[in-house]
């Protein structure tokens, strides 16, 4: 039997909006937000007044104290998710983890180190210690009998749901899979330090074909034989795009710069356990909005995804001007000339798909596909990929 949910939004940033109004359009009123929690006040207080949620607070053990509230959405930093994954679970809530599940930004160092000797850590060092909290974050949950689920919205993409659903039906092999994500660079001034994010634009941008990577290749196995086809092994390249020379000397204001110690382009080759090859790519450097995408290659059939842009609308304007006051696409530098714009771009990209098979999974006590099994293989997958490009060669997973 249904129940309606009551969900708790940890943070009131740029992610955070996109989850309140997600959870408002999701699911016939199945779930709904009742309390917010920020450190800072105003920002707590506007986000409640703006989204209409009774309930805001600065602590967010005072959000986990609250009856009403059966899950917990953390969109807070990197840093944070282990920590607040175990306190919630301790507590008896669902979590839903934003991507990625973990990421290595000094936990394990002094709480005063130098910001540079975080990023300056081996890379296999941080491998170790990413997968441990992830591990660490998925038995917290399992422990206590609540649900982890890992916001991996590309998966419940209408575009990467029905390519899930053609190539079962095709039943062939997927023998080659393409996909990345590319824009002109993040929201948030912190994502071009790893202290604060924990790598790059491999991290921030590739975790979403990764994962979608390997939930395919996962559904296609269980389909065949009863258990998934697991990536084995990675090998990657990273580099900071900005850092050319030429680059350097120019002047305009459109390619983004000032990345610190993180990269802002990536790209890694997963090989999986059947032989089959997934090819990533993940770019800052991008000019002309978002650009995300899945290619499928199977024995018999082929698949394209394309998240953004796509051309349900195609628009043209002869100046910025024309279009001023109405919504385009994400990071679309200018409004002039031709644009796809987006119809509704939380549906595309999976977001509104993603919040309301979360609230079904906890009124119906279901599992979720995305939950922190696939965020700890995605981590995983991401940073072998950051020693693969540290020391020049494959690495087994």
């Amino acid at each position: 039997m249904e129940r309606r949910i009551g969900i708790g939004v940890v943070g009131a940033g740029f992610l955070a909006e996109t989850r309140a109004r997600c959870y408002a359009k999701a699911g016939g009123g199945l779930g709904q937000v009742v309390a917010v929690a920020d450190s800072i006040p105003e920002k707590a207080e506007e986000y409640a007044r703006k989204y209409s949620i009774p309930n805001f607070v600065t602590d967010f053990r005072k959000l986990l104290d609250m009856d009403e509230i059966d899950m917990v959405d953390l969109c807070v930093p990197n840093h944070l998710h282990r920590p607040m994954t175990e306190a919630a679970a301790a507590a008896g809530k669902h979590i839903v983890c934003t991507k990625p599940l973990t990421a290595y930004v000094g936990q394990d160092l002094p709480k005063d180190v130098d910001e540079s000797e975080i990023s300056a850590q081996g890379r296999r060092h941080m491998l170790s210690v990413v997968v441990e909290d992830a591990e660490a974050m998925v038995a917290a949950a399992e422990a206590a009998g609540v649900k982890l689920m890992y916001g991996e919205n590309w998966i419940f993409s209408p575009s990467i749901a029905k390519a899930a659903l053609l190539a079962g039906e095709a039943s062939g092999t997927i023998v080659e899979m393409r996909g990345g994500e590319c824009h002109s660079g993040s929201h948030s001034p912190f994502s071009k330090i790893w202290k604060y994010t924990g790598g790059g634009a491999l991290l921030r941008l590739g975790a979403h074909p990764i994962g979608s990577m390997i939930y395919l290749k996962k559904l296609e196995g269980l389909a065949r034989n009863g258990k998934p086809i697991r990536p084995v092994s990675v090998s990657a390249e990273v580099g900071d795009l900005s850092r050319i020379p030429s680059v350097q000397a120019e002047s305009d204001e459109w390619f983004a710069r000032g990345w610190k110690d993180v990269e802002n382009w990536g790209s890694a080759l997963l090989t999986f356990e059947d032989g089959s090859r997934g090819v990533v790519w993940a770019s800052d450097t991008m000019l002309g909005g978002m650009e995300s995408k899945l290619e499928v290659f199977m024995s018999n059939a082929r698949i394209i995804c394309n998240l953004s842009p796509n051309n349900l609308i195609q628009a043209y304007a002869p100046d910025a001007g024309v279009f001023a006051g109405e919504y385009l696409m994400e990071k679309l530098e200018t409004k002039a000339g031709w644009s796809t714009p987006m119809p509704d771009e939380d549906w595309t990209s999976g977001h509104q798909p993603m919040c309301e098979e979360f609230v079904r999974a906890v009124a119906m006590d279901q599992p979720s596909p995305s939950d922190g099994h696939l965020g700890l293989e995605v981590v995983r997958a991401v940073y072998s990929a950051y020693v693969s490009a540290a020391e020049g060669c494959r690495i087994d997973l």
